[in-house]
């Protein structure tokens, strides 16, 4: 069985940079498109960035294009979320998820069957 864990969440100052990680452990997941969601108190979650199995191939919402870069380091079965730029409104819990079904990235919270207990990211303006 799989499991995934997120890291590296905290609070930052507008402007600032994290990084996150999301760790699997259990099996391999080098085969499977991930992906990162965030949600916002009393909003839906929603998708920030995605990747191919591979890592060959990188999608990303636009409100994070050009600040959040998405990749994964299959060796160490490990995906990472770089965010630079922040902004008060990317407070929020930011869960890492994977699909056992996909090899390339998918926009859709319910394309991904695997997720992780989220990690909260605060932003201070």
């Amino acid at each position: 069985q799989v499991q995934l864990v997120e890291s590296g969440g905290g609070l930052v100052q507008a402007g600032g940079s994290l990084r996150l990680s999301c760790a699997a452990s259990g099996r391999t997941v080098s085969s499977y498109a991930m992906a990162w969601f965030r949600q916002a108190p009393g909003k839906e979650r929603e998708f920030v960035a995605g990747i191919s199995w591979s890592g060959d191939s990188t999608d990303s919402a636009d409100s994070v294009k050009g600040r959040f870069t998405i990749s994964r380091d299959n060796a160490k079965n490990t995906m990472y979320l770089r965010m630079n730029s922040l902004k008060p409104e990317d407070t929020a819990v930011y869960y890492c998820a994977a699909s056992r079904y996909a090899l390339r990235s998918v926009r859709g919270r319910y394309d991904y069957d695997l997720w992780g207990q989220g990690t909260q990211v605060t932003v201070s303006s």
